[in-house]
Formats: structure tokens, C-alpha cells, sequence
């Protein structure tokens, strides 16, 4: 596969380069940039089949490169530091990606990955994680099986785990089930109007009709939500402040 690496920092690219030398894998690097610009122009004249795509460069995002290329068809291997907006776009498209500094055994991995991957496939996955990086936190997108939803959070009612699936349910009464755990999106949904009320079930505060002090919620659309009794002394202080700001 014809290569080029797209990262602003030299050493990282030196590394790279010299990890897939040791690999011995049948990759020839095409050219090295460090900006947007740059690299629009070398993969235009080179037509790369695989690109490596720093997230950030020197004059603007390795998504300001994708807008620029997209007459193009090459497949992608995302390059970043440990930084949480990157992460989660990343992890919301599906797509592979390499933490700096980048190791020999998660690189042999992507590349394994993204050989097989159909072009079109990818694509779909590029399309979903420059959404996910451009979008605001009233939204949310779900990588389903066959598809990509994306969900309103202020029309989203609850959430409900069971046996390593989430539900989400939204106020037109629709439902989507995800292949993943309710955790993994507890930390997403605590910086707006959520809470997590019981270990099978995060709920928006907006949607609230009533609480019983028993330890039930009751929607506005009549639904009851349980309240454990380990989460109900966390969740009163939060619904309490809520209702009252």
C-alpha cells in the first residue's frame, strides 16, 4: 500500500516510519507533511492508499484535510494524543486509531484491521467521527448494527441496561438498542441533564413527572424508573437542586 504520514510533530514520524520498516510490512511511504495544506497538494499528486492522520497540525485538523480530499480514495489511521474530545469521536466512528507515542504491537493491529476493511465501510466510519467531533453536546450518536443514530438529548427520556445492552428510549417512542454497556455512557451524559438512578437505568431529569419517596420515578409519559437505594440520596440532592435553578 502507497502511504503518507500526516503529523505535525518529526519525531513521531520518524518513529512511525522506522515501526513499519521492523514490521517489514509491504507499506511505501509516499511523503511525510505536517500541514493541511501540504498534505492536500502530496496526496493529491500521489494518490495514497492509506493515509496516517494527525488530528491536529499546524494550520488546522486532520478533519480540515479529509474535506479537502474527499475525491479521494485512500483509508485512514487516526494518530492523537490522550485527549478526551478526540478520543470519543474516535470511539463514536468505530475507527482505528494510534495513541501517541505510537506501539509497534497496536500499529501491526491497525494495519491488519485496515487492510480488510472495505473502503466504503471506512467511509461511513470517517463520516460518523467528523460528526461526532463537530457536535455539540445535545447530541448523540449511536453506532447500531447495520446503522448510525443519531440521538436528541433533550427528547431522549431514559436509558436501560440489560446483559451488556443499552436501550434508549426517545419521546416519539422509539427505541435503539447498542451491543454496549450503560457505563460507557454514563460519563457522557452527567454533563447534562442526566442521572444515573440505579445500576440498570440513567434517566433526563427533564422528563420527571413526580418522585415517590418509596423509591420510584414517575415519567411524563407514565413510565416508572426504580431509584436504589444506594443512588437515592445522590439522586434527591441532584433532582432537589435541579428543580429549584
Amino acid at each position: 500500500m502507497k502511504a503518507l504520514l500526516v503529523e505535525d510533530k518529526e519525531y513521531i514520524r520518524k518513529g512511525l516510519r522506522n515501526l513499519l520498516q521492523l514490521l517489514d510490512t509491504e507499506i511505501t511511504v509516499l511523503g511525510e507533511c505536517e500541514s493541511v495544506k501540504d498534505a492536500v497538494i502530496v496526496a493529491n499528486a500521489c494518490d495514497p492508499e492509506l493515509v496516517f492522520l494527525d488530528i491536529n497540525l499546524t494550520d488546522g485538523t486532520g478533519f480540515d484535510f479529509l474535506d479537502q480530499t474527499e475525491n479521494l480514495n485512500f483509508k485512514v489511521i487516526f494518530i492523537t494524543a490522550y485527549e478526551e474530545h478526540a478520543l470519543r469521536a474516535l470511539k463514536i466512528g468505530a475507527i482505528d486509531y494510534l495513541l501517541k507515542p505510537v506501539d509497534v504491537d497496536e500499529l501491526q493491529k491497525a494495519l491488519q484491521k485496515v487492510v480488510q476493511l472495505p473502503l466504503n465501510q471506512q467511509k461511513n466510519q470517517l463520516r460518523v467521527t467528523k460528526q461526532a467531533w463537530n457536535n455539540d453536546d445535545s447530541k448523540l450518536i449511536l453506532s447500531l448494527h447495520d446503522s448510525f443514530q443519531v440521538i436528541d438529548l433533550n427528547e431522549l427520556l431514559f436509558c436501560e441496561s440489560d446483559k451488556g445492552y443499552t436501550t434508549f428510549y426517545c419521546n416519539d417512542d422509539k427505541k435503539h438498542v447498542v451491543s454496549k454497556t450503560l457505563k460507557e455512557f454514563e460519563e457522557r451524559l452527567s454533563n447534562t441533564d442526566f442521572i444515573r438512578t440505579h445500576q440498570s437505568f440513567i434517566v433526563n431529569l427533564r422528563f420527571i413527572d413526580k418522585y415517590d419517596k418509596s423509591g420510584v420515578i414517575y415519567l411524563k409519559n407514565g413510565k416508572k424508573i426504580p431509584v436504589s437505594s444506594r443512588k437515592k440520596e445522590q439522586f434527591l440532592t441532584t433532582f432537589l437542586s435541579w428543580t429549584n435553578s
